[in-house]
């Protein structure tokens, strides 16, 4: 804020370097009272003219210290290694990555979830068709119309076509497709961005990255991520083959994610160990 109040009172030009004092035997004459005169109507004319034009600046400089001040600021004490990357490499950002991928575990399973209930919909009416099969066929006279027998009870299997009819009809209602599409989306989109954020920010603290189970299996989650999501054009074409891989690539990734869990608790310890607020 200094150094910005400093520059209100600089001159628009750099003011000349002081000539050596001329020899005595060679005779300057003094400018006359007239040019002294003109001289400092002059002054007084660029200092008026300067004050006018940073005047309605000063309150920009003034916010602009104001917000520059704190990385002016020798904050040490709160960062993690040397203080170039600022905040940056305090605990509060690198926090951020374990907490935002801890939810991100329960919203894989939820996603998974989801995508449970899409293929119960879709393999329900297999069920139900199987079951018609099993059906006895109504018996005809033979000029072909039904039979005048009184209308017996419904069997096991007609029953059973009733009860996967009905929770068919409640599975669609549930618009998991839609609901299962959204959720894999975010999870490829902003997991992929924490994904690669959190080993970023690991540079931010320490310079380097280290590698291990946890930095290993966190870039095989993101590959399988994105690998899931390339199935899904065939998939919508009804590509069984396609659909039966998204499911074996997402079980394990979430094999990789309980796996990857110990590994990032011990993170988290280094971190409260070797950082501090914020």
């Amino acid at each position: 804020m200094a150094a910005t109040l400093t520059l209100l009172k600089l001159p628009i030009l750099p003011s000349k370097p002081k000539l050596p004092r001329p020899s005595a035997t060679k005779i300057v004459p003094f400018p006359t009272i007239h040019s002294n005169s003109n001289s400092s109507s002059s002054n007084r004319h660029n200092s008026s003219f300067l004050d006018q034009n940073i005047e309605p600046l000063k309150p920009a400089f003034l916010s602009l210290s104001a917000i520059t001040f704190p990385f002016l600021l020798d904050s040490k004490d709160a960062l993690a290694v040397g203080g170039e990357f600022g905040i940056l490499e305090g605990r509060s950002f690198a926090l951020l990555h374990p907490i935002v991928m801890g939810a991100f575990f329960f919203y894989t399973l939820w996603a998974g979830y989801l995508g449970w209930q899409w293929r119960r919909v879709r393999t329900i009416q297999n069920d139900i068709n199987e079951l018609k099969n099993q059906v006895k066929p109504t018996p005809v006279t033979p000029d072909g119309s039904p039979s005048p027998s009184p209308s017996p009870s419904p069997s096991p299997v007609e029953l059973q076509i009733q009860q996967l009819t009905e929770e068919r009809k409640e599975l669609i209602k549930g618009s998991y497709k839609d609901r299962h599409f959204n959720a894999g989306s975010i999870l490829l989109g902003f997991g992929v961005l924490e994904a690669i954020g959190g080993g970023v920010n690991t540079w931010f603290r320490t310079g380097k990255l280290f590698p291990g189970p946890h930095l290993f299996a966190g870039a095989g989650i993101t590959v399988l991520w994105a690998l899931a999501a390339a199935l899904v054009p065939s998939m919508q074409k009804g590509n069984e083959t396609a659909r039966n891989l998204h499911i074996a690539l997402n079980a394990l990734n979430v094999l990789l994610f309980v796996w990857q869990i110990p590994t990032g608790i011990d993170i988290v310890f280094k971190v409260f160990e070797f950082t501090t607020w914020p």
